[in-house]
């Protein structure tokens, strides 16, 4: 069976592993163990991803439970084809990397459209959040009890390492930029300089690929079939 694409079934599958809940149960206990800040999480999309799994025979739906003035809430249960999905799609997921498409790694690929100025200041402002998040991770890992089981923090952990590096590769770009070692500075820049100019269209790229041929003219070819 394919892998749903939203991590949030795999964690009512796991929940469920652990013993029968209805889904308000559901997500208070991920929201109890902080899996909001590694699983996109709602109440609304919850109750979905819950119906879908009941439709392809992963959970199935119990007895009818009211607590006190509550809603009557149902019980959610595993099935056999649900725990044998769980571990599949979990295996899969620890085993074999996958390409995330994160809005950073997509905003370095198109940041070429605005001027190499304005991406400095941006990544500086990158840099100075994600040295907020980094310091609001070691404060809150800082208020684990000694001894608190690591296994309910790995995800943490792997996060703190990520922006380690991400931090790492942003200053590394920013040096590049500022010192006008980047490849393709020149030319970047002074796409901007002719838009600014009133320069644009065919008229455009045909003063950029006279100015730095073999990189900006390959855009003409490509129109021209």
């Amino acid at each position: 069976m394919k892998r749903p694409a939203n991590a949030l079934a795999l964690a009512v599958l796991t929940l469920l592993y652990e013993k029968p809940m209805h889904p308000y149960e559901m997500s208070t206990t991920l929201r109890h163990r902080s899996k909001e800040e590694s699983i996109k999480l709602n109440y609304g999309s919850l109750y979905a991803v819950v119906e879908s799994l009941r439709k392809k025979g992963l959970v199935e739906a119990g007895e009818t439970r009211r607590e006190g003035n509550r809603p009557e809430r149902t019980i959610y249960a595993l099935t056999p084809e649900g725990e044998h999905a769980m571990r599949e799609w979990l295996a899969e997921m620890l085993r074999d990397p996958s390409p995330q498409f994160t809005d950073f790694e997509a905003a370095l690929s198109l940041m070429g459209a605005i001027p190499p100025d304005v991406v400095e200041d941006m990544l500086r402002q990158r840099l100075e959040a994600l040295a907020k998040e980094s310091a609001k991770s070691n404060g809150l890992r800082a208020m684990m009890p000694e001894g608190f089981p690591e296994i309910f923090t790995v995800e943490g952990e792997y996060a703190q390492h990520m922006r380690e590096a991400e931090s790492a590769y942003v200053r590394s770009l920013l040096e590049k930029i500022s010192s006008g070692r980047l490849g393709g500075l020149e030319g970047w820049a002074r796409l901007h300089e002719l838009r600014e100019a009133g320069h644009s269209g065919d008229d455009l790229q045909q003063k950029l690929a006279e100015e730095f041929p073999g990189i900006f003219d390959w855009t003409l070819d490509d129109a021209g079939g």
